[in-house]
């Protein structure tokens, strides 16, 4: 099992005063189960799985039913938690009620198509289980100074051809092993369970928006160019893609908007959280110097890792990218909540960044070089 960021703020949440309901978000096969299990096995207390009907029963909305899971578990450990929204009531009593500290691993958005629904608003806090991060990479492999440019080379190639899940990442499997584990979470989670979670109607529209998307990662995406190439209506176009953005799938990255007449775009861009899925989509895992989209994977991996490290760390962080009608552009713009702006400018090969976006700012060029210390400034 991997060393995870994750399980130092668990720790620091269980040692702690606050009895806030601690959510665990992120995708399936991120390693979620895998953490709250373990943590389950240090505290000798069981772990309630709601993709059970058997634990759903437990948690009926009950003073006295709930009273003998309190009487047994100091720590309240749920997994799968998105499977039984209606289960909120019975978190928001055990929260007035008892004040029992309840930890819950989730991979999708709580609020479904249920009337049994409490939001349990200012009762809870949250925090997330991404696919390996660099910081995690790092952390769980002892690197040699002389030995660490290859490393950190290799590394790079790794993550863009087969991804950052924890299983895929693993040394022991083969490369078909890893294309057929991802074969394997594009299936079961992201068009099955996600559809079946949400109830929608048309799968292959939805792998047919993915692949879509996939192919032109790194460009701005049109809803109304993408609904009418696949002969769809736009409505429900926008749909998928915001359920698979909920579901952490897809990244969107919205254009910088000033009131500066220079600055243009009307679209977002998108990128996968890992690549190992968008290379499934478009069944492609040749070395990353010979494709034809290395530009767009490179963009891709480095918005990736981005994203982890601020969601990973909770640093304050707005993503956007900027463009100019003249097409000068910068890849990823980050303001901070004080409207502090760093700049990164994503290069494949040599080339330092051009001055484009018109505010103060920080400007880094970002390279396969210099990836791991120019994301790792990032504070």
């Amino acid at each position: 099992m991997y060393k995870r960021q994750l399980e130092q703020q668990i720790n620091a949440y269980l040692s702690g005063t606050d009895k806030k309901i601690l959510f665990i978000w992120g995708p399936r096969r991120s390693g979620k189960t895998t953490i709250i299990k373990k943590k389950g096995v240090d505290l000798s207390l069981p772990v309630f799985n709601f993709d059970l009907m058997s634990d759903h029963e437990k948690f009926t909305p009950d003073i006295d039913i709930l009273k003998k899971i309190v009487s047994s578990c100091s720590v309240v450990l749920i997994d799968e938690v998105q499977n039984y929204p209606e289960a909120t009531k019975a978190l928001k009593i055990l929260h007035d009620e008892f004040g029992v500290k309840i930890i819950a691993t989730g991979s999708s958005e709580l609020r479904q198509k249920t009337k049994n629904f409490d939001s349990l608003a200012g009762r809870f806090v949250e925090c997330f289980c991404l696919p390996l991060s660099l910081k995690e990479v790092q952390s769980n492999f002892s690197v040699p100074l002389h030995e660490e440019v290859n490393f950190y080379n290799s590394l790079a190639e790794k993550i863009q051809i087969y991804g950052a899940y924890p299983e895929v990442f693993n040394d022991d499997y083969s490369d078909s092993q890893k294309i057929d584990a991802l074969q394997n979470i594009l299936d079961t989670y992201v068009l099955k369970d996600v559809i079946d979670i949400y109830d929608l109607k048309n799968a292959k529209l939805a792998k047919d928006i993915l692949t879509k998307i996939a192919l032109q990662i790194g460009s701005e995406v049109s809803l109304r160019e993408l609904a009418s190439d696949l002969g769809a209506n736009v409505v429900t176009v926008s749909n998928y893609i915001e359920i698979f953005v909920k579901n952490y799938i897809l990244l969107p990255l919205p254009a910088f908007k000033t009131n500066l007449r220079r600055a243009v775009s009307a679209h977002r861009k998108f990128y996968f959280l890992d690549l190992g899925l968008r290379n499934i989509l478009v069944k492609d895992f040749r070395e990353v110097s010979i494709r034809p989209d290395k530009g767009g994977l490179f963009e891709n991996f480095i918005m990736s890792e981005i994203y982890k490290k601020i969601k990973n760390e909770h640093l304050h962080y707005s993503l956007y990218f900027y463009r100019e009608y003249g097409g000068k552009e910068i890849d990823f713009v980050l303001e901070d909540y004080k409207k502090n702006y760093i700049c990164f400018d994503a290069k494949t090969g040599a080339g330092k960044a051009k001055t484009v976006f018109p505010l103060p700012h920080e400007l880094e060029t970002i390279n396969s070089k210099n990836y791991f210390e120019k994301i790792d400034l990032i504070k």
